[in-house]
């Protein structure tokens, strides 16, 4: 059991993990602003009038991306600092609220100092990309894609023909098959990051033992 003082402490350090929880959620909040901000941006542009070009939403799904691989970087950083509070959480507070004190049983405060001694990312990189991809940057990402399908298919009249969707979708010299063909890599490139890395978090799932910090 601990004493007190040892109890005291704790809390302390429970309190110092949820500031730096909450201070790495907010930064992930402001790049996840950036990309709804520019997202809608490129819509105003495209959407300004009926000959307005489409090659703001284009470029927009790029800067997503990047926004994307930095909220990615930065939710690697969020998740040692949740977990760490999560393992307090269940495992501190939940004994102490049923009445049964705080124990050292050598698992979970074995972790914990581990995770101290030795701090390391819990998820990979693109677990993280994933997890990103499927809160919030999947419904940018579809929205971009259904905003140029749109801009092409009604301006500056609805497109009576495929042949005139794609004479819609050039870009310069660029023939427009070329054109949508990248965009539907594209897009399939983040569907297929998105289920590939759930697949991955669900095996890491399944594999894991009962207390872990990851």
């Amino acid at each position: 059991m601990f004493d007190n003082a040892e109890i005291g402490a704790l809390a302390h350090l429970y309190r110092g993990e949820v500031y730096r929880s909450t201070l790495w959620r907010t930064r992930l909040d402001h790049t996840t602003n950036w990309a709804v901000v520019t997202t809608g941006l490129a819509l105003s542009l495209t959407f300004a009038g009926p000959y307005a070009s489409p090659l703001p939403l284009l470029l927009v799904g790029l800067l997503v991306i990047v926004f994307l691989l930095f909220e990615a970087r930065r939710y690697r950083y969020f998740n040692v600092w949740r977990a760490r509070c999560r393992l307090m959480e269940t495992d501190m507070y939940g004994p102490i609220l049923r009445g049964e004190g705080v124990v050292m049983d050598g698992k979970w405060n074995t972790l914990l100092a581990q995770d101290y001694i030795k701090p390391h990312f819990h998820i990979s990189y693109w677990r993280a990309i994933g997890r990103r991809l499927r809160k919030n940057y999947a419904y940018i990402l579809a929205v971009q894609a259904v905003a140029y399908f749109g801009k092409l298919a009604i301006h500056p009249v609805p497109v009576p023909d495929w042949s005139e969707f794609l004479a819609r979708a050039a870009i310069g010299p660029i023939p427009g098959i070329y054109v949508v063909l990248a965009g539907v890599a594209f897009h399939g490139g983040w569907i297929f990051v998105a289920l590939h890395s759930f697949l991955i978090e669900k095996r890491a799932r399944a594999g894991r033992s009962l207390i872990s910090i990851a």
